[in-house]
């Protein structure tokens, strides 16, 4: 999927999922009731928005910040599944699945999100066919996201990874005003996201800065060449 028809995607649910166009859709009552079950809540970096095997009690809207989800294996290990920016929902897949949670959710950075209860989010599904439709489509671009990194697993080497997801990372989440990456990720997140012992993700990056396709300050990675990059990750936007 492009870049454009990702924002549209997220672009349509921001429209739809806000207290202004709620209340012009929604009956008073209905209006009332999503209202008044609503919360603001707030977590800290590294705070556990939800565990892995938890029953679903809502869905999450986010706000402010960033959050992963991610998934232990066989030998304990992390396996990072995806990232969570502002304006994405989390939580509804199990929830609508009728299963527990099937990952756990973290905070990256300070976040502030809205709550909403599970009865009154399945209810506003059934009464409310803008809210549907935006939903089937966040749905169907992340089933494609999951084709997509199943690829990208199988098919490409480490090198080639470490590119695209740098890529992908700028595109999902932004950048700061200098230019970084809006989010700072450790040498064993990174490895753990692109399928690599934490060494080898090291290296990478080190020859990434040599080579002046990134710049590296800490834990922050700004892009300085882009179509190179691209060109190494044989990624398509």
């Amino acid at each position: 999927m492009s870049q454009e028809q990702q924002i549209a995607i997220e672009e349509r649910f921001a429209r739809v999922f806000n207290d202004k166009s709620f209340k012009e859709r929604l009956s008073s009552t209905d209006f009332e009731k999503y209202i008044n079950s609503k919360k603001k809540l707030s977590f800290q970096k590294h705070d556990t928005i939800f565990e892995d095997g938890e029953t679903p009690k809502g869905v999450y809207v986010l706000e402010k910040g960033a959050a992963k989800l991610s998934k232990s294996g066989a030998f304990g290990k992390d396996q990072i599944l995806r990232f969570i920016k502002e304006g994405d929902i989390i939580g509804y897949r199990s929830l609508l699945c009728g299963e527990n949670f099937q990952a756990k959710a973290e905070a990256m950075t300070d976040i502030e999100c809205i709550f909403l209860p599970a009865d009154v989010f399945m209810y506003l599904l059934e009464v409310d066919p803008q809210l549907s439709f935006a939903m089937l489509q966040k749905i169907s671009y992340e089933l494609g996201e999951s084709s997509n990194t199943i690829t990208f697993l199988a098919q490409k080497t480490v090198r080639e990874r470490l590119a695209e997801i740098l890529i992908l990372l700028e595109q999902k989440l932004g950048v700061d005003p200098e230019g970084f990456i809006k989010i700072s990720l450790t040498r064993e997140e990174i490895a753990n996201i692109i399928g690599t012992a934490t060494e080898s993700a090291i290296r990478l990056i080190s020859e990434f800065k040599q080579d002046s396709l990134i710049e590296v300050d800490g834990r922050n990675i700004k892009i300085l060449n882009h179509d190179k990059l691209m060109k190494l990750g044989h990624v398509v936007l």
